[in-house]
């Protein structure tokens, strides 16, 4: 009996030398600590160069950047179509397919060898010069329509002829009937409903052509759902509110009911198992009176059905043997719940996050697009009739300058034009465009792992406050969330951004390793993509165990403002001392967290289906599901704006149940209940693990 007890002490003494040794009693220490010193000093100053950095690639990507060519169309001389012409009309659309390889050929596929000209608005009819308008004496603006011409020709006092305009195509000959949009483009329902009157083309199936219309015409589907907003919006809101009502309410009764819903979850699952592992056969061949079919198939199943009763039976033995954890868990959920609701502030901080966030993604965007359209023009006389002369001699070859540009320089091509070709990519700024958007990506995952990390130390160290007040809530520190707030800035930065830029790393490999395998998926053998597949796997399931041990590293250095090496392996080995409980707590805790996504999303979800779709009908209510185009829209934007805000209150939970359990756990190890090392943990803990304290340290525990 004796060398038993001895065998269990060394192996004891082996598992605590190994995980390292439990945290000793520090009579100092009360919670988070105050006189603490600054932390990751070079990684901090790394992260501002960082920043520096990339404020100056935004200003210079600024000041070089055009992203009106994203925004606006161009005309063939590479001017911009503004507000008051906001459309582009080609000349002859024909000739941008018929002419492809030439295009690619000559003008690197950026610009179509037709005029392009800046229109108010497009033709809507057909029109073309018959053969009367050659004739000598006819007037060209009695026969061109001048705000389809070129803005260097005024037909009015032009002493060029018809057929001169024609050949330098400085007017059109014929258009179509077009759609106003950014790009005047053939539409599709006069066309194709002049064309069925001639016999030329029939609808496919029969289709109406004013069906084609609506699925091709996405700009009035645009305008469509932006009326459909203007009428709901006052709806959609009242839902959002309603979603973040109930996600607080759960949060604040699961200090009352979580022990009833975890049980009946624990318990549900069994049943499902249970009552699944009895259908198993059934489901296979489905209901029938011929028995024997059963009996053709139970050899096939019965292994199932082992596997199915084993994986039951370790559940329910496993919850035998873990009901104590599973209490303490359910404890600590109910005592974060209490711990929220001292502290309401902290659930409005994710709103802090995600306006940082939402800079963080607006700044990398707008850099993105700057960057991308950084470059000085680059224009070529380009002939846009090659046949005429000596036209196809200097197609492309002449550089040329838009604003002095004559074609009377070329006689023997009358319809030369100064045409923009490229934007120049020979200088240092544009050689090193694509060095520039890979800083701004990494500068952007640096600032988006920062700012999450921000947030779950301030909220760490908010926590970690209420949990080490002896005598709650009379000890908890007057606004805990702004000190928190506060410490982290200036004493942590250096140690957030170290944490960051590890997740960081591992990102970028995981996106080197997406980019490889898309731009060779169509070269890999199976090996290659087997390969590929192995090594996205294994960086998915680093990515997921560098956040679980930052997030922990960050409520340490929230509470003992250590470095982050430091924090993370003091995190690392208090979790590995306590295994199972954080593997129970864990599961438990996303347990919880999906039924309360589930029920906030899900309920919303259906009372705002009811509503839109007219099932509902509130009483003097001047809404009707008549006044809506798209009755789904809303609904998605309700379902998706209700998960957003229930994962914002629910990660500011779950942030409260990982800081309390570390919390716990280092309470375990330091104190032992007697007056000079009290417990700080609550009632329903220390009833649950069989301990009590024997005096209040101070004053008395409220708790």
């Amino acid at each position: 009996m004796k060398e038993e007890m001895g065998n269990k002490k060394e192996e004891s003494s082996v598992a605590e030398s190994e995980y390292g040794e439990p945290a000793q009693y520090d009579p100092t220490f009360n919670g988070p600590i105050r006189k603490r010193g600054c932390t990751d000093i070079i990684c901090c100053v790394l992260f501002m160069l960082v920043i520096l950095g990339y404020m100056v690639v935004g200003i210079l990507a600024w000041l070089y950047g055009d992203p009106r060519q994203v925004l606006y169309p161009r005309n063939s001389a590479g001017m911009y179509c503004g507000i008051d012409q906001p459309s582009v009309f080609y000349y002859n659309i024909l000739k941008c397919a018929a002419s492809l390889n030439v295009i690619a050929a000559t003008l690197n596929g950026l610009q179509c060898p037709t005029t392009q000209v800046c229109v108010q608005q497009c033709p809507n009819t057909f029109w073309g010069l018959s053969v009367t308008d050659y004739l000598p004496g006819v007037k060209p603006a009695n026969v061109f329509n001048q705000s389809l011409c070129l803005p260097t020709i005024n037909l009015e006092n032009t002493n060029l002829s018809v057929k001169q305009i024609v050949d330098r195509e400085l007017c059109p000959y014929f258009y179509t009937p077009t759609v106003s949009g950014e790009w005047a483009i053939p539409d599709l329902w006069l066309s194709c409903c002049v064309l069925k009157i001639f016999g030329l083309l029939k609808c496919l199936l029969s289709v109406p052509c004013s069906d084609i219309t609506n699925g091709f015409n996405a700009r009035d589907i645009g305008v469509k759902i932006f009326e459909d907003f203007a009428s709901s919006w006052q709806w959609v809101i009242a839902a959002l509110v309603i979603a973040m009502v109930v996600s607080f309410l759960f949060l604040l009764l699961l200090r009352f009911i979580a022990p009833v819903i975890v049980w009946v979850l624990i318990l549900g699952v069994l049943a499902v198992g249970a009552y699944g592992k009895s259908l198993l056969p059934l489901l296979t061949v489905g209901f029938t009176t011929n028995f024997g079919v059963y009996l053709q198939v139970k050899e096939t199943w019965l292994a199932f059905l082992i596997i199915i009763s084993v994986v039951e039976a370790i559940l329910l033995l496993t919850l035998i043997f873990l009901r104590t954890r599973i209490f303490i868990a359910i404890a600590l959920i109910q005592e974060s719940s209490k711990a929220i609701s001292h502290m309401m502030s902290t659930l409005f901080y994710p709103i802090i996050t995600f306006i940082l966030l939402l800079v963080c993604v607006a700044y990398w965007g707008i850099t993105a697009l700057y960057l991308a359209t950084s470059g000085t023009q680059v224009y070529n006389v380009v002939a846009l009739n090659s046949t005429q002369g000596t036209c196809g001699q200097i197609m492309g070859n002449v550089t040329c300058d838009p604003q002095t540009f004559n074609s009377s320089d070329y006689p023997g091509c009358p319809s030369a034009r100064c045409v923009f070709i490229m934007y120049n990519t020979q200088g240092l700024w544009q050689r090193n465009m694509f060095n520039l958007q890979i800083y701004n990506v990494v500068a952007f995952l640096w600032c988006i792992n920062f700012v999450l990390a921000l947030g779950q130390c301030t909220l760490a160290g908010a926590f970690a406050s209420y949990y080490w007040a002896f005598s709650k809530p009379s000890d908890i520190p007057t606004f805990p969330l702004s000190q928190a707030f506060i410490r982290t800035l200036r004493y942590h930065v250096g140690s957030l951004a170290f944490g960051a830029l590890i997740l960081t790393l591992v990102q970028l490999v995981r996106i080197i390793l997406e980019y490889l395998d898309h731009k060779t998926r169509a070269a890999q053998n199976p090996c290659a993509r087997f390969l590929f597949c192995c090594l996205k796997c294994c960086f998915w399931c680093l990515e997921k165990f560098i956040k679980f041990l930052n997030r922990n590293a960050y409520i340490m250095i929230a509470v003992y403002g250590k470095n982050f090496c430091v924090s993370a392996k003091n995190a690392f080995l208090l979790l590995m001392r306590n295994i199972v409980r954080v593997v129970v707590l864990d599961k438990i805790t996303d347990l919880l967290l999906f039924f309360g996504k589930l029920l906030v999303v899900g309920g919303v979800g259906v009372l705002a289906f009811f509503f839109f779709s007219g099932r509902i009908i509130l009483p003097g209510s001047s809404f009707r599901p008549q006044m809506l185009h798209y009755y789904w829209m809303p609904i998605i934007v309700v379902i998706v704006g209700a998960y957003l805000i229930a994962h914002g209150f629910f990660s500011v939970y779950n942030m409260c149940v990982d800081t309390l359990f570390l919390c716990f756990l280092e309470d375990l190890e330091r104190h032992d209940g007697s007056v000079q090392k009290p417990y700080y943990m609550s009632k329903n803990l220390m009833k649950i693990l069989n301990k009590k304290n024997q005096g209040p340290k101070k004053g008395k525990d409220k708790n």
